[in-house]
């Protein structure tokens, strides 16, 4: 829950805060989702001396498939742990995770489990020999050092290649406006006056006119049912309608704006998150929702599978063969005619 502080705007953007921004919580839910709904599996190529090409299969009698595929710790599923972990990585850069580590008789120590740490309670330093050191804060404040070959870290797109950088940082301006727009718009119809029109009549009304005059409006022209109703007037009274202002509508166009910006940052279309273009056809859409895996869950999928190869694998199991996947035909399902051209 680590604080960015003030912004331009005036709104504080933090974590908690900014989880309350309807459109960064979108953008969150469209990434971890995207990561969190495909298979994980570890797979294994093996040279087939039949037919002299390389077979991949389920790697599924090893210890770390089902870690990955199903149960990596003792309260968490596959599904929710990626669906954490890719909200620490994509909103403060970096996600952390504990490998608990037992050792089996003679052999070499096992990950028993994978525990996701609070990336606010992580520090890590890179030394003179270009090692790198973490060290954890207890919520009492307590501070201990974590061997870097107990964490598996995973980078957004780094600046120094030891911390991804913090989006939430980097977009603080973007969220705090839209906090800001948000709130003020709130403001508006809490304590505001939008009337629909202005009926006026010549004179001046006493209590009990003005309550038979709002009574008889309202009895006579309300509801879904009488709307076009002509209206009858007597006293010389006028309808003055009232119309949306430019300072409106320009408010509703900032508000747009924002989760554009937003967006942006996180890399997602706009169309993921509900904000669609009025010129979109059926035809465009489908080639925007191919352009969302392509450029937004792609590298992603490269990005921890890599970090999950070098990281929960020991080299001499990556040149046996074995590598971790995240089978992205999973985004067919419930597209069974491309589920069944695939």
């Amino acid at each position: 829950t680590g604080g960015i502080g003030a912004t331009k705007s005036g709104a504080s953007v933090n974590t908690t805060t900014a989880f309350r921004v309807s459109v960064v919580f979108a953008c969150l839910r469209v990434l971890s989702e995207g990561v969190a709904q495909v298979p994980w599996k570890l797979m294994r190529t093996s040279a087939s001396t039949v037919s002299r090409h390389s077979e991949r299969q389920d790697a599924a009698a090893h210890p770390l498939f089902d870690l990955l595929h199903r149960r990596p710790n003792e309260w968490q599923t596959s599904f929710e742990f990626r669906e954490q972990l890719v909200i620490h990585a994509a909103l403060c850069g970096t996600a952390y995770a504990w490998k608990n580590k037992v050792q089996v008789g003679t052999r070499p120590a096992q990950i028993a489990e994978l525990i996701l740490l609070e990336p606010g309670r992580l520090r890590a330093e890179q030394q003179e020999d270009w090692s790198i050191r973490y060290w954890a804060k207890s919520k009492a404040g307590e501070e201990r050092e974590i061997p870097a070959e107990d964490l598996w870290v995973i980078r957004g797109p780094s600046w120094n290649g030891v911390k991804g950088i913090d989006v939430l940082r980097q977009a603080r301006e973007a969220i705090g406006l839209a906090m800001s727009t948000e709130e003020t718009q709130a403001r508006l119809h809490s304590k505001g006056v939008r009337p629909s029109g202005v009926y006026s009549v010549e004179g001046t009304l006493d209590a009990k006119q003005y309550k038979q005059l709002q009574d008889w409006i309202r009895n006579e022209f309300s509801g879904a049912e009488k709307t076009g109703v002509p209206m009858v007037l007597d006293r010389n009274a006028k309808w003055t309608s009232q119309s949306m202002t430019s300072v409106d509508a320009q408010h509703l166009e900032t508000r747009a704006h924002q989760v554009v910006e937003i967006c942006r940052s996180f890399r997602v279309l706009p169309l993921m998150v509900g904000h669609s273009d009025k010129t979109q056809t059926f035809a465009s859409a489908e080639q925007m929702f191919l352009a969302h895996v392509v450029h937004t869950l792609m590298p992603w999928y490269e990005r921890i599978q890599q970090s999950a190869d070098v990281n929960l694998l020991t080299r001499e199991e990556r040149q046996q063969g074995y590598y971790t996947k995240l089978v992205e035909a999973g985004l067919l399902r419930g597209a069974m005619k491309d589920t069944a051209e695939y």
